[in-house]
């Protein structure tokens, strides 16, 4: 195999085998604990521009499959793994990682000690990496030297309407990176479904004659977007029933005067521990975060704050006192990962219901 290596901003550099495209590339590297669904996480929009670390040991051995894309189009820029396998015996396998990843450009290394990369990440914080040939000076130079995009919504939304027909509700589903995962939960539910693109105005919102709306995961920093956004996100509040995921879930937030800011260290696994506040139930959720709402900021005049992580205490769910709307910072669909939150869409469309009454 051929060798390569992961060199990361701080200096350090680790050698490896290629697997996958034998591109460079240089991202944003973040680490992932999930023990299954790699193919859920590598097309998942909110990992546009990353390089993702799999905690996993071996990946591949499952291969790639029709039915658990989260979007057509990948927009990742590596994948790390301690071990990469191409034997597979899953009866819905179709090709492997190794082809999906040369087909889209997407290189892969595997051989890297995962367990300390992921300790080096955690404790330096986010940061910038490159998947090279040769891990000489120059390789650094480009990587330090290289600016990372802040109009990732733009590059994953997207650019037109378009239907996923049901009998049931008129959900208009406002897309910053949507992933499939949403539209599977409200296809389970026999909602008639328009995704429009995350720009679209009030306006052409109220043309659709919505019965409730649903603001999309997506990724990076929500300080990056338009101002019209949160005026978008005010008004809708204010008429219609309104979930709102991951991304929308900060965006809601600072839509009501709270404020956002970004983790030292990612979350992006499906095994974190979030408390909901009125029950007190503990449930585990899939998490894919890099920016959190800041506690101290939130107006309780306006917002009740719903769901608590236990690992770091940030918030992870809000609802407004005086509007049928709420938000969730982790992935009610549960894809991949447990599906245990999934009932917060029988909630959504319960307020629908209830609105419409």
């Amino acid at each position: 195999m051929t060798k390569r290596y992961l060199i990361l901003e701080d200096g350090s550099s680790y050698p490896g085998e290629a697997f996958g495209a034998l591109a460079t590339t240089t991202g944003e590297i973040i680490i992932n604990s999930n023990m299954m669904g790699y193919q859920e996480s590598i097309t998942n929009p909110i990992y546009h521009n990353q390089i993702i670390v799999f905690t996993q040991p071996t990946i591949g051995n499952v291969g790639i499959n029709h039915k658990s894309y989260e979007s057509i189009v990948t927009s990742i820029k590596g994948v790390i793994t301690r071990e990469y396998s191409d034997t597979t015996l899953n009866h819905q396998h179709k090709q492997s990682l190794d082809t999906f990843l040369k087909q889209h450009e997407i290189p892969g290394i595997e051989g890297i000690d995962t367990r300390e990369l992921a300790h080096r990440i955690t404790k330096k914080g986010t940061m910038k990496a490159s998947i090279v040939d040769v891990d000489d000076e120059h390789a650094f130079d480009q990587l330090n030297a290289t600016v990372l995009t802040n109009q990732q919504v733009s590059q994953v939304a997207t650019p037109k309407p378009y239907p996923n027909p049901g009998n049931g509700f008129n959900i208009i589903v406002i897309d910053f990176g949507l992933k499939q995962g949403i539209l599977r939960r409200l296809d389970e539910r026999d909602c008639n479904v328009v995704v429009v693109p995350w720009d679209t105005s009030v306006e052409r919102i109220l043309s659709l004659d919505p019965d409730g709306i649903v603001i999309s995961t997506g990724p990076g920093n929500p300080a990056d977007l338009p101002k019209s956004i949160i005026k978008t996100i005010q008004s809708l509040q204010t008429q219609f029933p309104l979930l709102a995921i991951g991304l929308g879930h900060e965006l809601f937030a600072i839509a009501n005067n709270a404020k956002v800011y970004k983790l030292e260290t990612e979350h992006h696994g499906s095994n974190h521990p979030v408390r909901k506040i009125i029950t007190n139930q503990v449930i585990y959720v899939s998490q894919a975060q890099g920016y959190a709402v800041d506690y101290d900021s939130i107006d309780r005049n306006t917002l009740i704050t719903t769901y608590i992580d236990l690992y770091n205490g940030t918030v992870q769910g809000l609802r407004h006192r005086d509007y049928p709307a709420f938000s969730v910072q982790f992935s009610p669909d549960g894809e991949p990962g447990p599906t245990i939150a999934s009932d917060i869409f029988d909630e959504f469309l319960e307020n629908i219901g209830s609105q419409r009454r």
